[in-house]
């Protein structure tokens, strides 16, 4: 079974997640495994290893290479004189953002029965909306920050203090995020929001809040990454994570100096979030420790690069993502023979 890396797609994150594929390529050196690229134009790409650089994407040079089409259990390309079937594959949803992470891409390759390692829709729906998040890590029983969801006809806060932080309620890559101190700003952080999406997240604006990351996914068990303290500002803004995801496995991260009692919560904590929902995916948490207790932050659901550079042993790991199998259906048509009877 064949690796295919799905990226680019129809979302503002749409250029890191090239960057993403192109950083995995690095990783995966010696594993050839098939590059397919999503366009604006919602079309498939089988792009050549040798042209995988971020030129080649912004030239629009990609239109030159194979265009691809979706068929059962894989993928197709007609030319003049020559078809191709691309299947027997493990599809990794690098599709950042929407499209990507609210389960739309799974969905469809589900649809036409590919194995993809990705979010399934419930995941997806979960980790997607920073709302329903909190909501699903507090059923579990992990803490988060309180919070106020506003929209455009609702713009009033009501509990949230300044300083607070304002979020597009779905979007990563911390784009459209501003740190809000002076209630003069409030005004335009949201404006700045908005134009990104419909509703916003409104979150009190912890200084230096100690942020830590991990990954994990399930092989045989659950396997879980190094924890990482990542260096940041205010936020980690967008251009810090834009080349925080450039990163590879060569390059060291910022190991989290926390008690090996805290260590063991927070791994708990992310089990609590995995299980069962997030199986097929390997996904990143973010979590904050204030006053020596676990916070969840938000579940980055396909992390840039998919966080290589936190495991010891990625690659292994990425060939033998465990991907749960579909239900399947067998058609009976007892109950129309039934009907049919009784006409």
């Amino acid at each position: 079974m064949k690796l295919a890396i799905l990226f680019g797609g129809i979302s503002y994150e749409h250029e890191i997640s090239i960057i993403s594929a192109i950083t995995l390529k690095k990783v995966l050196e010696g594993e050839t495994p098939l590059f397919i690229f999503l366009d604006f134009k919602h079309e498939f790409y089988l792009i050549s290893a040798e042209n995988m650089k971020a030129s080649f994407f912004s030239s629009g040079e990609y239109k030159k290479e194979r265009k691809l089409h979706l068929i059962q259990a894989g993928f197709e390309y007609k030319g003049f004189f020559l078809k191709d079937i691309y299947n027997d594959l493990r599809v990794i949803n690098l599709i950042h953002g929407a499209i990507g992470e609210d389960g739309t891409i799974f969905s469809m390759l589900e649809f036409f029965n590919i194995r993809t390692i990705s979010p399934r829709r419930e995941a997806s729906i979960l980790s997607y909306n920073k709302d329903l998040t909190k909501i699903y890590a507090n059923s579990v029983g992990i803490k988060t920050l309180n919070y106020e969801i506003l929209n455009k006809s609702d713009r009033k806060l009501k509990n949230i203090k300044i300083p607070l932080i304002v979020k597009p309620l779905n979007l990563g890559s911390s784009i459209g995020i501003s740190v809000v101190r002076d209630i003069k700003e409030f005004d335009y952080a949201l404006d700045v929001a908005f134009g990104y999406d419909n509703e916003v997240i409104i979150e009190p604006f912890i200084e230096n809040v100690r942020e830590i990351n991990l990954a994990g996914t399930f092989t045989t068990r659950l396997q879980i990454s190094n924890i990482e303290e990542p260096k940041k500002g205010d936020i980690l803004d967008f251009d810090t994570k834009y080349l925080d995801f450039s990163r590879d496995s060569s390059i060291k991260f910022n190991n989290a100096d926390i008690s090996k009692e805290l260590r063991q919560e927070m791994i708990k904590a992310f089990e609590k979030i995995y299980m069962p929902y997030f199986k097929g995916s390997l996904i990143r948490c973010d979590f904050f420790i204030i006053n020596d207790e676990v916070y969840l932050n938000e579940i980055n659901s396909i992390p840039g690069s998919l966080a290589n550079y936190l495991f010891d042993n990625f690659v292994e790991i990425l060939k033998n993502i465990y991907i749960p199998e579909s239900h399947k259906i067998s058609p009976s048509y007892k109950y129309i023979n039934k009907i049919q009877k009784a006409k």
